[in-house]
């Protein structure tokens, strides 16, 4: 989250829309000051993902790391990678999304990516299609359109 534009917005839209957010990672990437957000703040993937209904994992974006964040990308995975055993603890059918790239085997496991219960292709898909839309309408008004 740290580095995440994509996590800020989530945050302020699903909000807006009524949904009860949490975040879960491990402090050195979590920003500063996160909870004034309104979000519930985890360390401890288990408990932060109790219950959910929805998970929606980011791309841990090493190229943006100057420090030691996370101690090694395996280590990352066994903690914060989402697999079947910490979705399982999630709401039963809980949905998966990420809105990619993504780092399999490092946020997320190829098996939960491609699994039943993964929105992550329809997501990506989707997003292309609204970007393509809203650059249409911003364009219509620019001179000579």
């Amino acid at each position: 989250m740290l580095h995440s534009r994509v996590a800020r917005s989530n945050i302020i839209l699903l909000q807006a829309l009524g949904a009860r957010v949490r975040v879960i990672g491990p402090s050195t990437l979590l920003p500063a000051g996160i909870e004034r957000f309104g979000v519930e703040v985890f360390t401890d993937m288990r408990k932060g993902l109790s219950g959910c209904d929805i998970v929606m994992m980011l791309r841990l974006q090493r190229e943006r790391m100057n420090g030691s964040f996370v101690p090694s990308v395996k280590e990352y995975f066994r903690y914060y990678g989402l697999d079947a055993d910490k979705l399982a603890l999630a709401a039963p059918g809980a949905l998966v999304m990420h809105p990619g790239p993504m780092n399999r085997g490092v946020e997320i496991s190829s098996e939960i990516a491609d699994g039943a219960q993964s929105l992550i292709r329809e997501q990506v898909e989707m997003g292309v299609a609204v970007r393509m839309a809203v650059l249409e309408a911003l364009a219509m008004h620019l001179p000579n359109a």
